[in-house]
């Protein structure tokens, strides 16, 4: 609940606001704005790179890369609604961003990422029909099921946007602007509003713990049945390449889930701006980083790709 019944504050409709991004001084911003830019940069060129290497070669045409192109264009997609504007604003003396930029970046940002959420649960729910269920694999994965699948990821990421910032940006917002983080969401936005924020934190913590559970629940089923075949397989080699082939998507998914969790899906969330900051970090930049770390290092089929590719590029 907004803690505004203990002072007085003019109730005024806001134009702009102040993203209060980070503290220390001058050093502390540019060692910051070096950092993110590094990190932005390897996150650009990775998942730029997964997804031209997937769309040239023919053999990497298949659905779990397919989704693995859509992930990378995900990770591309929310880190770049963030980080330029966050690394502009570390060499500016002013951090303002205006009521619609803030609305159109918290719409953008959260579809995506709740995307991305139910993208993971299509890719483990691919991993199972792969392995548990080979032979009905060719028409339970058809490229038009696919599409469907990756489709429906996108409507659901779009509604939570939707539901989440239409309880969010109606509210009316006191004179003082300042937003305590580095981004325009829900927790730091909900501490400014001058109205009764209960039902609005509900709404968060009901989608985002709707989503997060649910979404939970569906890969660890679909990697217990995994695991299940896995181990009954006799060979070595095949229970091997098939534990590294999942172990790359199970690490994806701890870190994402993870993080997503201690953000929006426990009540501190709203109370913790310091720990959010920091969080936030890592789960819209880290995350983006590493994926292509994580599917590129341990997938022989995309080492391969980027080997033939190179040659190919040289050559021309």
């Amino acid at each position: 609940m907004s803690p505004y019944g203990n002072r007085t504050l003019s109730v005024v409709p806001l134009q702009k606001f102040v993203l209060d991004r980070f503290g220390g001084g001058p050093q502390t911003q540019a060692l910051l704005f070096a950092l993110f830019l590094v990190l932005y940069v390897v996150a650009i060129l990775g998942n730029h790179t997964m997804i031209v290497v997937i769309t040239l070669d023919a053999r990497l045409h298949s659905p779990m890369y397919f989704f693995l192109k859509n992930l990378s264009f995900l990770d591309l997609g929310y880190s770049s609604v963030i980080y330029p504007k966050v690394l502009f604003d570390l060499m500016s003396s002013t951090k303002l961003i205006t009521f619609a930029g803030c609305a159109t970046q918290f719409f953008f940002f959260s579809t995506m990422i709740t995307t991305e959420a139910f993208l993971l649960d299509v890719m483990a729910y691919d991993c199972f029909v792969a392995i548990c269920s080979p032979l009905h694999y060719p028409i339970s994965m058809h490229p038009s099921v696919c599409a469907c699948l990756v489709l429906g990821s996108y409507c659901g990421g779009c509604l939570n946007s939707i539901l989440q910032a239409s309880f969010t940006f109606s509210l009316p917002f006191c004179s003082s602007n300042h937003i305590d983080h580095f981004l325009c969401d829900v927790p730091p936005l909900l501490k400014l509003a001058c109205a009764d924020t209960t039902i609005s934190e509900l709404v968060m913590f009901g989608l985002c713990g709707l989503i997060i559970v649910g979404t939970t629940l569906v890969v660890l089923v679909s990697y217990g049945y995994i695991t299940v075949t896995i181990l009954r397989m006799r060979s070595g080699g095949g229970r091997h390449k098939l534990f590294s082939t999942c172990g790359s998507h199970m690490t994806a998914v701890s870190l994402f889930y993870g993080t997503v969790f201690v953000m929006y899906a426990q009540p501190g969330a709203v109370a913790s701006m310091e720990q959010g900051k920091v969080v936030s970090v890592f789960y819209t930049l880290v995350i983006p980083m590493l994926n292509p770390l994580i599917y590129s290092l341990r997938n022989k089929d995309v080492k391969d790709a980027l080997r033939r590719l190179g040659p190919r590029h040289t050559a021309t």
